[in-house]
């Protein structure tokens, strides 16, 4: 069983490329040149030299010893809230700048939700000098309000989204929306492993690094290369691609999904694709959707900005209906009591996103020496007022 992506753009059933005409040129150039290009010397130590100079790369892998007394087992922390912006993002962003360039496109346009992408989009286009149109949901805009701030600093245009949800499903329609108006000029930084064939795999192989630095990192620190466990928590799911990547085809290497529960999987206000979502499309590829009968998408629902979408990346739902991934839903409340929980054990305050992946010790019982590394995908900065609000700090 392979869990890659194969030459039509599918892993098992899902994914391909399903997408109006007016959008085919822009992703028919993107999808017959970014292996090309990817594989280009030149690319590869630009890219290298920019996730070690200016990312700060490698990121750490660090054992949370309080944390696993507590949970008596060995967890470790893969630290992507270390790199610069605060999150896993940026290795994707400097990877599609730099695809983008070689391209000869000049403007560039991405969607976020939590915010972390539109800063790590903004971050690489003022880097390279090209402009940046960042759309987001008029709520995400909101309760994200300092990664806002962060964007029009770093010289990008926020554009609110005001359809719908007006959250990240939003966001991304109105920037496939504005790709089809300037297919020519264009570059869309898709920020998660979703969207049209090539972007699932794309994101994926760039955020792979994280998957790699594990592997070399438990070598050097323990002499063995894969962990019992991984774990990541999952909104589009490009940190938990990053994170399973060198892992996918270790049939010895446990996967854990985390996806958001929102106030509770069966409540109506909940984001877990993997128990709630049937076939379906979106956002131009073939997965897991959350939908009413007819096939209208269902609005998500959680406390983080970065995991209520509706679906999850192909890849994920092939992990999910191959069985090869263990999914969790996490609840707001479970997700906010163990980020709180970081911060008191190991002098962390974690993303909310990553709150949830850390949930999971309160529901999973490990073994004493099994090996679970955690990806942590991003820092808690920007949730620091949902942070204060829930806990009335």
């Amino acid at each position: 069983m392979s869990y890659n992506v194969n030459e039509k753009g599918y892993y098992g059933e899902f994914g391909g490329a399903y997408i109006p005409e007016m959008l085919y040129p822009n992703v028919e150039e993107l999808r017959q040149n970014y292996l090309k290009i990817m594989a280009e010397s030149s690319f590869k130590e630009e890219f290298d030299q920019l996730l070690k100079d200016y990312v700060g790369r490698p990121s750490p892998l660090y054992l949370a010893k309080r944390l696993s007394e507590k949970y008596n087992t060995n967890i470790y922390l893969k630290r992507e809230d270390l790199n610069h912006t605060g999150a896993h993002k940026i290795n994707n962003t400097i990877g599609q700048i730099l695809v983008a360039k070689r391209l000869g496109k000049h403007r560039i346009i991405a969607e976020t939700g939590a915010g972390q992408h539109g800063v790590a989009t903004a971050t690489v286009c003022a880097l390279m000098g090209l402009e940046c149109i960042v759309y987001m949901g008029e709520i995400d805009i909101a309760r994200q309000a300092p990664n806002v701030a962060r964007m029009k600093m770093l010289g990008a245009k926020v554009v609110p989204a005001l359809s719908g949800s007006r959250t990240l499903k939003d966001a991304t329609n109105e920037a496939i929306r504005d790709w089809i108006n300037h297919p020519v000029d264009t570059h869309y930084i898709i920020g998660s492993a979703i969207g049209p064939h090539p972007y699932p795999d794309m994101v994926t192989r760039f955020q792979s690094v994280i998957s790699e630095e594990i592997k070399w990192q438990l070598k050097e620190q323990l002499g063995r290369e894969n962990p019992d466990y991984v774990v990541a928590c999952i909104g589009g799911g490009s940190n938990a691609a990053g994170t399973y990547y060198h892992f996918l085809h270790e049939e010895a290497v446990q996967i854990i999904a985390v996806e958001a529960a929102g106030l509770g999987i069966d409540s109506g206000e909940s984001a877990a694709t993997s128990v709630l979502g049937k076939e379906g499309i979106i956002h131009g590829c073939k997965t897991l959707l959350m939908q009413t009968k007819d096939g209208q998408i269902t609005e998500p629902y959680s406390i983080s900005a970065g995991l209520d979408y509706p679906g999850v990346g192909p890849m994920h739902a092939h992990l999910s209906k191959t069985g090869r991934a263990e999914f969790m839903s996490i609840t707001d409340a479970d997700a906010m009591k163990a980020g709180l929980e970081l911060c008191q054990l190991e002098g962390i305050i974690p993303a909310i996103e990553t709150a949830h992946a850390l949930a999971i010790f309160e529901y999973k019982k490990f073994k004493k020496d099994d090996l679970v590394v955690v990806s942590l995908s991003g820092r808690g900065d920007k949730d620091l007022n949902t942070y204060i609000d829930y806990f009335k700090l």
